[in-house]
């Protein structure tokens, strides 16, 4: 395990050689992979996805940006202290606090084998095997089907494995790592995934990435992958309770700031709410055009920012169509329905009431609770005037 880059080997590097002509792969293969996988993610967008055989972490690290993903695991025979650039770049960083997810994620990293059962991995959306395979010997390659597809059962497995045929392509045409067991030819691997498939109840479809050159298109893709994907009539059928097995070792783990905890919706949320009211505020004070309505002082025009707002047409006018904010003495009222109205803040709640609920919290509301309240007049409004 741990080969899900081969950046340091003979495919990815295409060191030159006199004798045959380099074969230069655009991204690099390993990327197209990792890439390969990301659209699969984008497509079917999995809540929790695990590698086998993650290596350096660095498709973990690609996939974390995939807002869907709630629960990223990795599991490593090899993985060991983390490492400093694991730490760095799995880790939340300040941007991450300062603009929380929608949702959780979870990062985990174990040490363990793909032939090992751990009731932690049971059930998961995604799992992923790139370039693992051709690592495992005889004896562990019998057990993978059975931990993989039988035990930890996923709804969509990714497993990526050399194509052989390719090989006479390159300046060596041997195993193209020392740690490869075997490599099999595309008749070989799709045998083996299809009896795989027919066992587990799954349905799999035979790509690749890496393209061969003109002229060589008959040896197929450098790797070749297979999507397999549980078959729904019996997907039912395998939810029964897993008896609790723990036997992966965590070696890191982490949790990153999400909307879900209260504590970062609101400060968000007040965030969107005080912008959103302070243009409105200001577009108030410069305006002339004013009325008094029943002992408030309400705008003519409809008070929406000319600048500075990027909304549609359709949720300009509903702005517009909202109630009026409007100044009482020295405060400035918005109401919630206004305020709601906006697109980012109406992202962050669904309804007046909780909006209300959160506000009431955090920032000041008039006395029925029907307005957000503010100081008419701040130091730059009155510098402004001033001019």
């Amino acid at each position: 395990m741990g080969e899900n880059k081969e950046c340091s080997s003979m495919v990815d590097n295409c060191e030159e050689v006199p004798t045959k002509e380099v074969i230069e792969f655009r991204p690099p293969l390993y990327k197209q992979r990792y890439f390969f996988v990301k659209n699969l993610v984008q497509q079917h967008k999995p809540k929790k996805v695990a590698d086998l055989g993650f290596g350096d972490a660095t498709l973990i690290w690609m996939l974390k940006y995939h807002h869907c993903i709630e629960h990223l695991v990795g599991v490593d025979t090899y993985a060991g202290s983390t490492s400093q650039w694991e730490i760095s770049n799995l880790s939340p960083s300040v941007g991450d606090y300062l603009v929380p997810r929608d949702l959780d994620l979870t990062i985990t990293l174990y040490r363990g084998s793909a032939v090992q059962k751990d009731s932690r991995l049971v059930g998961f959306d995604l799992m992923t095997c790139i370039e693992l395979i051709e690592h495992l010997d005889s004896e562990d390659l019998a057990k993978f089907p059975e931990v993989v597809f039988g035990y930890y059962s996923p709804r969509i497995i990714i497993i990526s494995t050399p194509n052989s045929e390719f090989n006479p392509l390159f300046p060596a045409s041997t195993f193209r790592h020392l740690d490869h067991k075997f490599e099999w030819n595309r008749i070989q691997f799709q045998t083996w995934a299809s009896d795989v498939a027919n066992l587990y109840n799954y349905s799999v479809e035979f790509t690749g990435v890496g393209c061969p050159p003109a002229g060589a298109e008959h040896v197929g893709y450098c790797t070749q992958i297979g999507v397999f994907q549980k078959n729904e009539a019996k997907a039912t059928e395998s939810c029964i309770s897993t008896p609790e097995e723990h036997v992966y070792e965590t070696v890191f783990t982490t949790a990153y700031p999400s909307l879900q905890e209260k504590k970062n919706l609101l400060l968000v949320l007040s965030a969107e709410v005080l912008r959103a009211s302070n243009s409105m505020r200001l577009r108030f004070i410069v305006d002339p055009k004013k009325k008094k309505v029943n002992g408030r002082l309400v705008p003519e025009d409809s008070c929406v920012p000319r600048y500075g707002l990027i909304v549609t047409d359709a949720q300009r006018a509903q702005i517009e169509s909202s109630p009026k904010p409007y100044c009482v003495g020295k405060k400035f009222y918005v109401p919630l329905e206004r305020l709601i109205t906006f697109p980012k803040v109406n992202r962050l709640v669904d309804s007046v009431e909780r909006l209300r609920s959160l506000l009431s919290e955090a920032l000041k509301l008039n006395r029925d609770q029907s307005a957000l309240q503010v100081d008419l007049h701040d130091h730059y409004s009155r510098t402004m005037l001033s001019y």
